[in-house]
């Protein structure tokens, strides 16, 4: 039983044996966040027990018993009943290289002794097991000495470890992966935030759906007409169009449906989503209060509607089985009151992401919680105030913004639907008064009840419960620094490079000749340089005044929050200079330089070297006009 590895920690470091187990149950339920070939796996309940357990490897060898029975630590005798407990999991490849036979593995946890070991093992069709005794191993937390702890790992046989690079790595990679790995973990002593990824589904039917989705629908990355990242948006949609597939087809199995779930997604944006959701068999439509460019390209069998969605009596879909809120940004808090107030069996499905309330933007309340989990709390407790049984989890998809809210199930009987009403009502009356938006067309009393005295004062009600909601507008407003005044931009570069050129014109130990380059400030310090009003009308702009510097990138060059004069004598100082490519001969050149007009000393090019014109007989006049509003 040779030791391949041991990775010692300093007794400062004490949360490793406080963290320990919640590293091992990290690796247990997410092997695939190490090795990249595997998907996830499916874990079968934990139970506690009494070695030897009961299931189909219950007949060890004594030798692999005894390696199961070893440790650094003797198990302490209160414990005996209750030291041990096992996990069957079964593993699920990316890529199914397997064929029929499942690859398994039984994880033994001695909690006496602080050990894990797993027993890997592999399952045909007929259900036939065999142990691969080879690929057995352990993995204990020791004490050397009271201030000196370690994770230590053990291999029954290592000289007949098999591996496959799939559901078995190399063995140097469980000490020069894994277990420091583990000790990251451990340390940290972090539990997450958030549900495990996809905890709701069944990881092998979503693996095999998402493959066969991702195969049909990745061509459209090569089509894509938006200016937004095609790689990111296309294999986003198709994930969360695989969780909704998986979710529902899951769903017509419980409740026993023959037909397939209609859906409306509001606040569609590409459409993609929708225009999956209908190919792949389920009735439904879009609407975004914006048409997109690649809306033309799906066909006329993907409904898309481009209208203002305004929660009220007239955005409601009592016929419509799902509603969708897909990033739907200010409509985020509403998807859950517009699905109750549809009918009772309506469901729904939210992806939050920017952070909105019911009227504007979502201010913090709590300091002790990450904002993103404020949201995900705030948008669970409009869903379960407007009456549904709220599960969260976590989608597979390349976002931070991957946490959804599904509500499947009420929490009341449609006997008791008017009570339910008031609730929501109450509810939504609260934020409107917290917005001061009370008396704006509100039908609420200030006192906190609803008017539901009579038909007619309910209709109106239902009908106005929007009151004080502001959609986007349907023109996207640009607000990267572009559609500033140029007399504006071109004062700020101006203002800020003189200063940078100043900071070095009397150096002593500049050369004469040499190229004044400036100094170098940070981004804050440079803010400290203009008026009040110029940082106001930048913090309009999504990035500010980092963003116009950016902008003017013949000017200047901002690396790691510091700003200073770019050098185009040195081409290749940076990652982005590192694209450059020399100016072609009889380029056009359609923009002047700067420096050949502002600098000191010139540009440091030559003419004929520089990307931008050296006077007026040097530059051709653009296609689009220079002026900004």
């Amino acid at each position: 039983m040779p030791q391949l590895v041991d990775i010692k920690v300093p007794g400062e470091c004490n949360t490793l044996p406080e963290g320990f187990w919640s590293a091992i149950d990290v690796w247990l339920k997410k092997p695939h966040v190490l090795n990249k070939r595997l998907c996830g796996v499916k874990e079968t309940e934990s139970k506690d027990l009494r070695f030897p357990f009961d299931d189909p490897l219950s007949e060890l060898s004594s030798d692999v018993l005894s390696f199961i029975n070893s440790g650094c630590s003797p198990a302490k005798p209160h414990e005996q009943d209750k030291r041990w407990s096992s996990t069957v999991r079964t593993f699920i490849p990316k890529v199914n290289c397997y064929g029929k036979t499942l690859h398994k593995d039984v994880v033994v946890k001695d909690f006496g002794r602080q050990q894990v070991t797993f027993l890997p093992f592999e399952e045909d069709a007929e259900g036939q097991v065999s142990l691969k005794k080879g690929n057995i191993y352990q993995i204990q937390l020791c004490s050397h000495h009271c201030e000196e702890w370690s994770l230590e790992l053990y291999v029954l046989t290592p000289d007949a470890w098999f591996s496959d690079g799939v559901v078995y790595p190399k063995l140097p990679w469980l000490f020069s992966d894994l277990l420091p790995k583990l000790v990251r973990w451990a340390t940290e002593c972090k539990s997450s935030e958030f549900r495990s990824t996809l905890s709701l589904l069944p990881v092998e039917k979503y693996n095999l759906m998402y493959q066969q989705l991702k195969d049909k629908y990745k061509s459209m990355v090569k089509v894509w007409p938006e200016v937004t990242d095609p790689e990111k948006f296309v294999y986003e949609d198709v994930a969360i169009a695989t969780y909704l597939l998986v979710l529902w087809a899951e769903e017509r199995v419980e409740k026993d449906l023959t037909s397939r779930q209609s859906f409306i997604d509001l606040g569609c944006g590409n459409g993609l989503l929708v225009h999956i959701l209908t190919n792949e068999g389920h009735p439904g439509k879009g609407i975004d209060v914006r048409r997109r460019k690649i809306w033309d390209m799906y066909g006329p069998q993907t409904l898309l509607e481009e209208k203002a969605i305004t929660p009220s009596e007239s955005f409601l879909f009592p016929s419509t089985d799902w509603l969708i809120g897909n990033h739907s940004d200010e409509l985020t808090p509403w998807i859950p009151v517009i699905a109750a107030r549809s009918s009772h069996s309506c469901r729904y499905f939210a992806l939050p992401c920017c952070f909105f309330d019911f009227y504007g933007k979502y201010q913090r309340r709590q300091c002790k919680k990450s904002q993103y989990r404020e949201y995900i709390d705030f948008i669970a407790d409009v869903s379960q105030v407007s009456g549904f049984n709220t599960e969260e989890d976590c989608l597979r998809i390349p976002s931070t913004k991957r946490v959804c809210l599904v509500g499947k199930s009420r929490n009341y009987q449609l006997s008791a639907e008017a009570d339910a009403e008031q609730r929501r009502a109450h509810y939504i009356q609260r934020h409107r008064t917290s917005c001061g938006l009370i008396g704006q067309g509100s039908n609420i009393r200030s006192d906190g009840g609803c008017c539901h005295g009579n038909a007619d004062s309910d209709r109106t009600h239902r009908s106005s419960w929007g009151a004080g909601f502001q959609p986007r507008n349907r023109v996207e407003m640009v607000r990267n620094c572009t559609t500033l005044p140029r007399d504006f931009v071109d004062g700020v570069v101006s203002q800020v490079a003189n200063v940078l050129l100043g900071m070095t014109e009397n150096d002593s130990g500049a050369s004469s000749d040499e190229w004044n380059q400036g100094g170098s400030l940070s981004v804050s310090e440079v803010a400290g340089l203009l008026e009040q009003e110029t940082l106001q009308l930048l913090k309009k702009e999504c990035g500010g005044l980092q963003t116009l510097l950016k902008n003017n990138h013949q000017v200047f060059r901002v690396e790691g929050g510091r700003v200073c004069i770019r050098n185009w004598q040195e081409r290749k100082s940076s990652v982005a200079d590192a694209k450059w490519k020399p100016v072609a001969p009889g380029a056009i050149k359609t923009r002047p330089c700067w420096f050949h007009i502002h600098h000191p000393q010139g540009c440091p090019l030559q003419a004929q070297d520089c990307a931008f014109a050296h006077g007026a007989e040097d530059l051709r006049p653009s296609s689009r006009p220079l002026s900004r509003r």
